[in-house]
């Protein structure tokens, strides 16, 4: 198998892996902040409940979370993904799809932490200080508490997203034709190990442009002191 032909192949999984980075990342972002809504909510049965459904999704294995969301729906209603009509029939895309559902969860968790640590972090003379200058509630939070608290959970963000880069990988053990898949694939059929360590490269250059798109933003709020 030549070069052109594993770099081509490589690249097709590589489309899997960034579609499956970047959904994930534009849906639990938000998530994450109707989870922490939940876990600070007056309400204390529904507090009590996304902290206990966060609690587990932080302390169990995404690998788990994966084989629950994709499996369980066959095992238990006899409604396995491949099933599903609204995917077509399309085997790859219904596992893609259930991955995502699992990889989605399992950040927005995450996300939801930071989010909630950064404000109950906050100083409470910022709170105070609006008040004093006759703001509301949605007034101080957007004018005065929402940059400092960007600013303050922009590393942690950073690092939870350099980590969904490569749990990616993880989304080959439901079948999703993701790039390490792809090597992995290789291997077995064409017994060359290469391929693996080529697939490395491509997660080291991923890695390293979010690293600087996160260093700039970090370079951009450096005018900005909490």
């Amino acid at each position: 198998m030549s070069f052109a032909d594993v770099t081509i192949k490589l690249l097709n999984g590589f489309g899997v892996s960034l579609a499956l980075f970047a959904l994930t990342l534009v849906i639990s972002l938000p998530l994450g902040l109707v989870f922490c809504a939940g876990s600070r909510c007056r309400f204390k049965p529904l507090r009590y409940i996304v902290r206990g459904f966060v609690y587990i999704i932080r302390g169990t294995p995404l690998l788990l979370q994966l084989m629950v969301v994709v499996y369980l729906p066959g095992i238990a209603f006899d409604m396995p993904l491949t099933k599903w009509t609204v995917f077509g029939g399309n085997v790859s895309a219904a596992y893609f799809f259930g991955a995502l559902a699992a990889f989605v969860i399992n950040y927005a968790c995450y996300f939801s932490e930071i989010y909630r640590g950064g404000i109950e972090n906050m100083p409470k003379g910022q709170y105070e200080a609006g008040q004093v200058l006759g703001m509301t509630k949605s007034q101080i939070f957007f004018k005065v508490i929402l940059l400092q608290l960007f600013k303050r959970i922009l590393t942690p963000i950073a690092n939870e997203t350099i980590t969904l880069v490569k749990d990616t990988a993880l989304a080959r053990t439901v079948s999703v034709a993701e790039i390490f898949f792809c090597a992995s694939e290789i291997l077995s059929l064409k017994y060359i190990i290469w391929p693996l360590f080529y697939a490395g490269a491509f997660y080291l250059i991923f890695n390293a442009i979010v690293t600087g798109i996160f260093n700039y933003i970090e370079k951009k709020l450096n005018y900005f002191r909490a």
